[in-house]
């Protein structure tokens, strides 16, 4: 059962002294002012207004020029606004797609690549998985278990960044030269053999990659599994996602991965249609 709290026994926890209750709540209503205020900000830019200034915005928030240009100044810190160089006005700043990005990914690529998913465990049997890129690793965002008793799956939110797993390769082979080298060279995936002859062969094998449209990994990060994965776009030709299928070795065959790899990127292909995209050039 809850208790309840007499006003007096109140002022007693508060050490007798009614206006520090007063003080934390007017704290907490001019934070959730400032809070509603930046909201009212955000709002006014639009598509067919893209760039707004300063007067513009606190004409249509009512509030002072002078409230809304330090407002401005906390966003644009925090990269939700940004200012045009050349008329000094302020657009929404790409650090809004870092808040949006996990909301993002939970509205469109796992919600369009689900129904693909479920289709190509039908027509496969095996499992399939969908990984999106996190900048230096392959994170599994959602899964359609096999129908096999014995299959390979792995824990939504899973991270992977040894350079021979298929999803990996295949965001790899999106990224510039210099970034993948970087990559390897730090050490931030995994990469055996890392040596000159090694680094110029893994990226000669990445073009391949690109080139066929899917990528394989028939036991090399561990010998019990193989994995074929096809990237899916956005509407500007980039890597969107990458289609997994994960499957034990002893089930597949070399002419058995060439079909699971072409059902792969026929599936991927699939996603990047719904999701309203087009294949990299």
């Amino acid at each position: 059962m809850m208790a309840t709290m007499t006003p007096a026994a109140a002022k007693e926890t508060s050490g007798g002294n009614p206006k520090h209750t007063e003080t934390n709540g007017g704290t907490d209503a001019k934070g959730a002012s400032v809070v509603v205020n930046a909201i009212a900000v955000l709002k006014t830019f639009s598509a067919e207004e893209p760039l707004l200034g300063v007067t513009e915005i606190a004409n249509r928030v009512g509030m002072h020029k002078s409230t809304v240009s330090r407002m401005l100044a906390t966003l644009e810190q925090e990269n939700l606004v940004e200012r045009d160089p050349e008329t000094r006005r302020f657009r929404l700043g790409l650090g809004l797609i870092a808040v949006a990005g996990p909301l993002l990914a939970e509205l469109d690529e796992r919600r369009v690549a689900y129904p693909v998913l479920r289709r190509l465990t039908e027509q496969t049997g095996e499992t399939s998985a969908l990984m999106l890129w996190n900048g230096d690793e392959a994170i599994c965002v959602e899964q359609i278990a096999g129908q096999h008793q014995i299959k390979h799956t792995t824990p939504l939110g899973a991270r992977y960044r040894d350079a021979l797993s298929a999803s990996v390769q295949v965001f790899l082979s999106s990224l510039p030269a210099e970034r993948v080298r970087e990559l390897l060279r730090s050490g931030t995936i995994s990469f055996p053999g890392m040596d000159d002859a090694g680094l110029a062969a893994y990226q000669e094998r990445l073009h391949q990659v690109a080139a066929r449209g899917w990528a394989e990994n028939y036991g090399e990060t561990s010998m019990d599994e193989v994995g074929v994965a096809a990237p899916a776009y956005d509407h500007r030709g980039d890597v969107a996602a990458v289609v997994l299928i994960p499957a034990p070795r002893f089930r597949v065959s070399r002419e058995r991965l060439e079909d699971l790899g072409e059902a792969c990127v026929a599936a991927a292909a699939q996603v990047t249609t719904r999701l309203g995209g087009r294949a990299g050039t």
